[in-house]
């Protein structure tokens, strides 16, 4: 087993190639953003269905970087965002077009579920 592996208190829900964004940069990367939709998933370090959910994130960042923002937020460590969108679970997928709010999803999914989902939110490359 490789050491980031074992190492799930430190992050392992969290999907490589997907910015971390917190509070302080919210607004910035992800209301601020124009032009394409925002994936926000909200995580936490104990949620098993996170870490389910993080090779399908990094996998559609990588795929659909010209159509898509992915970032990832913590829940536990950003209490503002949380409150401010109403997460109650984990994970909370939240789409943002244009700094709005204009889905949400709870749980994991597989990527073509997640893809089909999100197929209406997606920017025309």
């Amino acid at each position: 087993m490789t050491d980031d592996r074992m190492d799930e208190r430190d992050g392992d829900m969290k999907a490589q190639g997907v910015a971390q964004v917190t509070d302080a940069d919210f607004e910035a990367e992800v209301l601020g953003e124009r032009g394409r939709p925002v994936l926000v998933e909200f995580t936490a370090d104990w949620c098993g269905p996170c870490r389910q959910l993080a090779p399908v994130l990094s996998s559609i960042a990588a795929e659909e970087a010209d159509r898509l923002k992915v970032v990832q937020i913590d829940a536990d460590s950003n209490p503002g965002a949380v409150t401010r969108y109403g997460v109650l679970s984990m994970p909370t997928l939240l789409v943002f077009r244009d700094g709005e709010p204009v889905r949400q999803m709870v749980g994991a999914r597989a990527k073509r579920k997640l893809l089909q989902e999100l197929e209406s939110h997606l920017a025309t490359a």
